[in-house]
């Protein structure tokens, strides 16, 4: 069964952006693209003819939000086997829906909202804290979207939780003819037992090859699966949130691991993951484990 790639629209600029970049994935992935807009009510809604004729027009605000975003991704890629939809749901439940049947579902980085402050959308936090499968979240700066840097970035924490996501990362550099730079992040300890006298230098070196160590059985898999895909492994010291920004900088795409927290009630996604989300300069790929 072929799985869509989805993406969500609402008619922001962001929304948009990401149509063009869900289009351009689509393409590479050889997917079919599905458009789909939330709307609670506007869906069972009409609106009487500007000739005034007494006829309802099926058109909406919401269809026409659906529509144009499906129309802009046809004409962006014209090969591109396009559907839309408009879903009579809210955004987030809509889209965690769409997610346990799609290849990812990506989502602009700003929305309609009115939380300024947010650098991050509230309904693209919540799907990426609650959905099945892989959610996309278009986000950067313009030198990232200008020209291509033939480069995704995979951040490493755990080898097995994190298998997924280095599958997906895999699949995105092959599918681009692009590097992929494995980021794990490493710290020495914070301190050392007096009754074990060890020097720090010793300590720092264990540290280092244990990160490298983690690194290799990560990637041994998938790298097997994509014998193509050229891979710079980079065992980082210091903080992972600092590794991983760093190395998005020169990054088409960030794919990370959904390392949620279950025992919250509330969003689920660790403090690494937040700041990528947040602060990455590029387009960013948060891949759970499926069940």
């Amino acid at each position: 069964m072929e799985f869509p790639l989805v993406v969500g629209v609402d008619g922001s600029l962001s929304s948009l952006r990401a149509v063009d970049w869900a289009a351009d994935e689509a393409i590479r992935h050889m997917l079919p693209l599905r458009v789909v807009h939330a709307h609670l009510w506007e869906p069972h809604e009409s609106t009487r003819s500007p000739l005034g004729t007494g006829e309802s027009r099926t058109g909406s605000w919401a269809e026409a939000v659906v529509t144009g975003a499906a129309e802009r991704a046809r004409l962006r890629q014209p090969e591109l086997k396009v559907s839309s939809t408009v879903l009579p749901d809210a955004a987030v439940p809509a889209l965690l829906r769409e997610s346990d049947e799609a290849y990812a579902v990506v989502v602009g980085s700003r929305g309609h909202g009115t939380l300024a402050g947010l650098l991050l959308g509230s309904v693209g936090l919540q799907l990426a804290a609650r959905a099945a499968g892989p959610v996309i979240v278009v986000r950067g700066t313009r030198p990232n979207h200008r020209v291509p840097f033939n480069q995704v970035v995979l951040g490493v924490h755990d080898a097995e939780r994190d298998s997924a996501a280095a599958e997906f990362a895999f699949a995105e550099a092959q599918a681009r003819d692009a590097r992929l730079h494995a980021v794990h992040a490493w710290r020495p300890p914070a301190y050392v037992l007096p009754d074990i006298p060890v020097p720090p230098d010793l300590l720092t070196e264990t540290r280092d090859r244990q990160a490298r160590e983690l690194l290799t059985m990560a990637l041994q898999e998938p790298s097997r699966r994509h014998e193509s895909v050229r891979v710079i492994p980079e065992a980082f010291n210091g903080a992972a949130r600092e590794g991983l920004l760093g190395a998005a900088a020169s990054a088409d795409l960030v794919v990370i691991g959904a390392r949620r927290r279950h025992t919250s009630p509330a969003m689920q996604l660790g403090s690494v993951n937040h700041a990528v989300l947040h602060h990455a300069p590029c387009p960013v790929a948060l891949v759970p484990q499926r069940t």
